[in-house]
């Protein structure tokens, strides 16, 4: 078909970063040099993509991580996501004439988790060498003298300036005289620089128990919002063991609920018995059978899992190989699914970035963290220059019975998801992507481009890749889904996803940003792949 790598893994023996922006990755990586673990470098490298991609990522969202902690030996899971606000009951906004949660402005965060992510993490993980207020530097330099914009970021800025328009305290930072900043030019946030050297300066619960808790609060209530200071005050990240299965002879592991992460997990088990390896790349089969595998595994997310503080999350049986086989026999293999059961799938598009680390000790770690939508709430808080999420308009639901209702203290379900696969213990690949509902399905392909088909983990990034989606405009269609395919695909295999019954719309490419690294223990060297979809780039020493 014609396809060519565009360019090559990167090989490091002593440690390797992999993100969405190249500051980020060159932060990163100055922190493995100078003596730090893949936590100290991970905590860097999060908060310098909070400055330089502020669109994706910032101390206004959320984060997991997945990291694999070669002392001892094991994996272990951070759950960063905060919960909905008190007060934050479907009554309340139905009251305000809301059918559906509002996706913009002050009633649309929910406590963002990712300082006290950063914190925890590196308390209990890092090397020692790093304070916090060390590995802020570098993000808060970025913050106050400004970074040059690249060609994605001036496009995102664009792309999100109506809604940025909406808020005097954002247009002031990201529309500056009265535009989006051009490629090239500084994009300067010295509001964001001082929060920042104020969380350096006292800690990470100065974000939710100081003085600039009580400005996010104040800021909130003056615009209508409901998050208050204790809510903030409230808020801890979780530590938990990952959710896992066996594959191929690996065993693939992700962050628990409320991360949606067990989705990719389902749809693996629903393909065991599949050799997508036997077929070609990107063939109408191959292709129909992971899209079909990824709906039923949807349907399943949306009517089963939610907060497992407020919702029984039946893992167990979702995530046994017998169910997985029952729902293989589900898959018509012959005829794309118009309805799935148990219900109809809702999904969501997420502006997020992922990105990985590994060092000379052997540690990995899946980063993953997000301001949900782009940009969020789309609302700077007035003098501390933080975009809040949009975490609980964007995931919580109004509709009784849903196990994504609203409820004050409650976590939504959550998109964001970290992968690690390993062989008799030892790590094998760290990925994760942005992509909202598209994570499990871009990563599915590129697990299957390296597991089934042998390819680099710079090829296996790069390679067209499919999202199956709920068609635009249903109404108007005779299929409630649409798959997205990227240029790339032989000719061959649209024609015979269209005879199977998918309707295809083409996409210029999609919106993807993975990030991997792959451990090669007797070599004793790491590969990076990233993603060409986004800014960023894999450099390792």
């Amino acid at each position: 078909m014609g396809w060519v790598q565009g360019r090559s893994a990167v090989i490091a023996q002593r440690g390797l970063v992999a993100t969405d922006h190249p500051l980020a990755s060159a932060a990163g990586l100055r922190v493995l040099q100078e003596g730090g673990n893949a936590i100290d470098a991970a905590v860097c490298t999060a908060a310098v993509l909070g400055v330089v991609t502020p669109m994706m990522a910032g101390i206004g969202g959320d984060t997991f991580i997945l990291f694999y902690h070669a002392a001892a030996g094991r994996i272990v899971a951070l759950g960063g996501s905060g919960a909905a606000p008190g007060g934050a009951t479907p009554e309340f906004f139905e009251a305000r004439g809301y059918s559906t949660m509002p996706l913009r402005g002050m009633l649309a965060p929910s406590v963002p988790g990712a300082v006290d992510a950063m914190a925890t993490a590196l308390a209990r993980w890092g090397s020692g060498r790093f304070s916090l207020a060390r590995l802020l530097e570098p993000a808060i330099e970025y913050a106050d003298a400004g970074f040059p914009v690249t060609e994605k970021v001036a496009a995102w800025i664009a792309e999100g300036a109506a809604v940025l328009a909406r808020y005097p305290s954002s247009a002031r930072i990201f529309l500056p005289d009265g535009r989006p900043p051009q490629v090239g030019e500084l994009l300067v946030q010295r509001d964001l620089a001082r929060s920042l050297r104020t969380i350096a300066e006292q800690g990470a619960r100065a974000f939710y128990e100081g003085r600039l808790a009580e400005q996010i609060a104040a800021y909130a209530r003056a615009q209508g919002g409901l998050l208050d200071v204790p809510d903030l005050a409230a808020h801890r990240s979780e530590i938990a063991a990952p959710v896992s299965v066996a594959h191929r002879g690996l065993v693939v592991h992700t962050t628990p609920p409320p991360s949606q992460g067990f989705v990719l997990l389902e749809m693996l088990n629903i393909l065991a018995a599949d050799d997508l390896g036997a077929l070609p790349w990107g063939s109408p089969e191959a292709v129909h059978l992971m899209v079909e595998a990824k709906k039923l595994a949807f349907a399943d997310r949306l009517a089963y899992v939610g907060d497992p503080r407020f919702v029984r999350n039946p893992l167990d049986r979702l995530l046994d190989p017998g169910y997985g086989r029952q729902r293989r026999r589900a898959l018509d293999p012959g005829r794309a699914q118009e309805t799935v059961p148990p219900g109809a799938i809702r999904e969501q598009v997420g502006d997020t970035t992922a990105f990985v680390v590994a060092d000379a000790a052997g540690n990995v770690c899946s980063y993953i963290t997000s301001l949900s939508a782009a940009f969020g709430c789309g609302e700077v808080v007035e003098g501390t220059g933080i975009l809040l999420n949009n975490r609980a308009g964007r995931g919580f639901s109004l509709e009784r019975g849903h196990p994504n209702i609203i409820a004050p203290g409650k976590r939504t379900m959550h998109t964001l998801m970290a992968f690690l696969a390993t062989r008799d213990g030892r790590p094998v690949l760290a990925w994760g992507t942005r992509g909202g509902d598209a994570q499990a399905q871009w990563g599915l392909q590129v697990w299957s481009n390296i597991v089934d088909h042998g390819m680099n983990v710079q090829e296996a990034v790069e390679r067209p890749r499919w999202q199956s989606f709920p068609a635009t405009d249903p109404a108007t269609v005779a299929s409630p889904f649409e798959l997205r395919l990227e240029a790339g695909f032989p000719p061959e295999t649209c024609e015979g996803l269209r005879r199977l019954g998918h309707r295809l719309v083409t996409a210029h490419p999609l919106p993807g940003g993975v990030q991997i690294v792959q451990v090669d223990p007797d070599r004793g060297t790491y590969a990076g792949g990233s993603d060409p979809r986004a800014d960023g780039c894999a450099i390792g020493y």
